[in-house]
């Protein structure tokens, strides 16, 4: 299974690179659009891949914080449930070790 996966990601990473080789070619990247006073200023000439990688980079970044808070009150109720089955079998070991009821059967007929 370890195999599949270093070859599904080799064959990934084979990809980007391709990507990346295809898309040299340079663009031009403005924070405001032209015609507004600083435009210029605010303008880069990047990479075509880079821009594409980091279009990938924020929208997994993106999802990963929108699925973390989505499941964040089923990670609260877990937690809760694991206190309570925790609690739970503290008690029940303490009403074991009071009732005697952990002892051993046969022990407990031969004391008798």
């Amino acid at each position: 299974m370890r195999y599949i996966k270093y070859i599904i990601l080799l064959v990934f990473m084979v990809a980007l690179v391709l990507l990346a080789l295809a898309n040299r070619g340079s663009v031009s990247i403005g924070l405001l659009p032209t015609g507004l006073p600083y435009a210029e200023t605010l303008t880069r000439d990047v990479p075509l891949f880079g821009v594409i990688f980091a279009a990938i980079g924020l929208g997994l970044l993106l999802g990963y914080f929108l699925e973390y808070f989505r499941e964040h009150k089923y990670r609260r109720q877990a937690a809760v449930k694991n206190r309570e089955a925790a609690t739970l079998a503290a008690e029940l070991a303490q009403i074991k070790k009071t009732s005697g009821i952990d002892e051993d059967d046969v022990l407990a007929l031969l004391t008798k």
